[in-house]
């Protein structure tokens, strides 16, 4: 209740949400739209390319996961759908999820070009966070990346 005023957002504005961090998406879409708090009030940020599949079970089965990483532009488009739908109006910044050379993220073009599509097409800027022992590597490979305009990086 203490974050339903607007008062008390302003001390706390950002959101941070990703596909596979459960409904948080969905959480945090309806707390915003139910209180009437405009986006320009708040920074949403989400994270795409990691399904989460635990369905809220504490335990699981030895070696099922929680999640799965998975970006495929195929992912990306069925993903940044259901983004959309519960906090579109709201995002400011779209991640890619752990990006990792292992992924295939960074040398995969048609996820590079709708991820531009869907910066220009939402107005959403586009980035990415990184994971692994190498992850200097891979914020140097990625800021190589040409989408778009000529002068477009992803930004």
């Amino acid at each position: 209740q203490m974050l339903a005023s607007s008062s008390h957002i302003a001390q706390i504005p950002w959101f941070d949400c990703a596909r596979s961090y459960g409904l948080s998406e969905k959480f945090v879409g309806e707390f915003l739209r139910s209180n009437n708090i405009s986006p320009d009030e708040v920074h949403v940020t989400s994270k795409w390319g990691y399904t989460y599949v635990a369905d809220w079970k504490i335990s699981l089965e030895e070696g099922a996961p929680h999640e799965v990483k998975d970006h495929s532009v195929t992912n990306f488009l069925k993903q940044i759908e259901e983004t959309y739908q519960h906090i579109g109006e709201y995002v400011d910044l779209y991640q890619v999820h752990s990006a990792t050379f292992d992924s295939g993220i960074l040398t995969d073009v048609n996820v590079h070009q709708a991820l531009y599509k869907c910066k220009k097409e939402r107005g959403w800027k586009i980035g990415l966070s990184v994971s692994g022992p190498v992850q200097d590597e891979i914020l140097r490979e990625a800021m190589k990346i040409q989408v778009g305009d000529s002068d477009d990086k992803t930004q």
